[in-house]
């Protein structure tokens, strides 16, 4: 498993694509099915699909215990959501706390872990 960090608009799905060699194969977070990134290649927007999951009081614990194993070659790019204010509403703080403990528990299972800054890679573990 591969994981990209970074802030907004920062370029990390191109970076990935390109470092990674993945052109296609790519589920966007932010509208796929959670079922589906057991399947594909890459998903961008993958804080987005934890906020679905979470609206919908799906369980995002259970899928995230299956993604190493069912998928270990996936490419998981994501925001960072704590490097900013703490948010006013209660769910947007939920939000932003389960993002990033289950950020830290794929970075520790993931092979490598790039974050992205103004489109530059930085190799943070490898």
């Amino acid at each position: 498993m591969k994981m990209v960090i970074g802030g907004a608009y920062q370029g990390k799905l191109e970076y990935a694509k390109k470092t990674f060699q993945i052109p296609d194969g790519w589920v966007d977070g932010a509208s796929c099915d959670p079922e589906e990134i057991l399947n594909c290649r890459g998903v961008w927007n993958f804080h987005l699909l934890i906020r679905r999951m979470l609206e919908k009081e799906r369980d995002t614990d259970a899928l995230i215990r299956r993604l190493p194993e069912e998928n270990p070659e996936l490419c998981i790019v994501t925001n960072e959501l704590g490097c900013g204010v703490v948010p006013v509403e209660a769910f947007d703080r939920l939000w932003r706390e389960k993002t990033g403990r289950i950020c830290t528990e794929l970075a520790e299972k993931a092979g490598e872990v790039h974050r992205v800054f103004c489109g530059i890679g930085m190799v943070i573990k490898k």
